[in-house]
């Protein structure tokens, strides 16, 4: 009698178990289709996009009922034209990019509905250490500075403009090096100055081929530099889905306003797998203290405009579009 209650309590428990395996692996599945992916653009992979990486690693995504797909498409041309042959769903690039595509004349254009960084965020890595830099030691000398008419190079021009420097006569600034590239022309000997993102100026520093001088994000002042767009076609039918997608980028941006540094650091390294917490703690330290991130997803009419004007200043835009025309906002 006691063998065979001992068997009936096993049979219990190994059907009990039974049923609750399949019970969580069909939720598990349907949680999983549930899901719904979106195929993101990024035109670079910095640590300056910090706010998104944590967004990644913290699940918000998945919070939001998202299964994101990122990949890496160099440069803002890259990012539109992945946008425009529907190999994206969502770029990731400099709003300027925007612009270009609607003065084009594209019927399906693109519209920014969220931004995550309004500055830019590039720093002025020297070869010769100065006692105390200033912006007069850049005359007569070279400085590598990304692809012509790219809204890094322009804000460069602007912030030079803007200090008393002529950066077409004054300075020489190599626009002929691939963004991934610049870090290792540098090194090579190439140029007497560049402007790199983060980690890759800090980690330059470190190893002791440079000096980071300046911030180019300080010298140029807030503009929607960095942000999230998409064809209007794909936004008119996802509106939802553009909704929550904006709602993990937030999480991501009130994560990094309230932890330190190296908490940031520490959830975003596997992003970052050829850097130390310490490098990337460093790195997340000289944006917070420019403030390079703002606190939410919507920008301005004033830092659109800002923007378009050092486009026009570049010699790059005639005349400014609408604000309303290319930013979507949620009704």
């Amino acid at each position: 009698m006691k063998k065979k209650k001992i068997h009936y309590l096993l049979s219990v428990i190994i059907i009990f178990l039974i049923g609750s395996s399949v019970f969580w692996n069909g939720n598990h599945s349907k949680n999983t289709k549930t899901l719904e992916k979106i195929r993101l653009a990024e035109v670079a992979h910095t640590v300056f996009y910090a706010p998104m990486y944590v967004s990644i690693e913290n699940k918000y995504f998945e919070e939001e009922g998202i299964n994101l797909e990122l990949f890496l498409a160099s440069g803002a041309d890259k990012v539109t034209a992945a946008l425009l042959s529907k190999d994206a769903d969502i770029g990731f690039c400099g709003s300027e990019a925007t612009i270009y595509v609607y003065n084009g004349g594209e019927k399906d254009y693109l519209k920014t509905f969220a931004q995550l960084t309004q500055k830019d965020g590039s720093f002025l890595v020297s070869r010769e250490k100065y006692s105390s830099f200033t912006l007069e030691d850049l005359k007569g000398k070279t400085i590598i500075g990304g692809r012509a008419a790219g809204m890094p190079e322009m804000t460069l021009e602007y912030a030079l403009k803007t200090h008393g420097i002529d950066p077409r006569e004054e300075v020489e600034i190599d626009t002929s090096i691939a963004f991934a590239s610049m870090g290792g022309a540098f090194i090579s000997g190439q140029g007497d100055f560049v402007t790199l993102f983060e980690p890759t100026a800090t980690m330059i520093e470190k190893q002791g081929y440079g000096y980071v001088v300046a911030s180019i994000g300080e010298l140029g002042g807030n503009v929607p530099y960095t942000s999230y767009s998409a064809r209007i076609s794909y936004i008119q039918e996802h509106r939802d889905l553009i909704k929550r997608f904006t709602k993990a980028i937030q999480k991501g941006l009130d994560y990094v306003h309230t932890h330190s540094n190296e908490e940031i650091a520490s959830i975003i390294l596997p992003q970052f797998a050829d850097s130390s917490i310490k490098e990337l703690a460093d790195a997340i330290k000289r944006y917070q203290e420019n403030d390079t991130w703002p606190l939410t997803t919507e920008f301005s009419k004033e830092s659109f405009d800002h923007l378009q004007d050092i486009m026009i200043d570049y010699g790059e835009l005639k005349e400014k579009v609408n604000y309303k025309d290319l930013m979507y906002k949620e009704k």
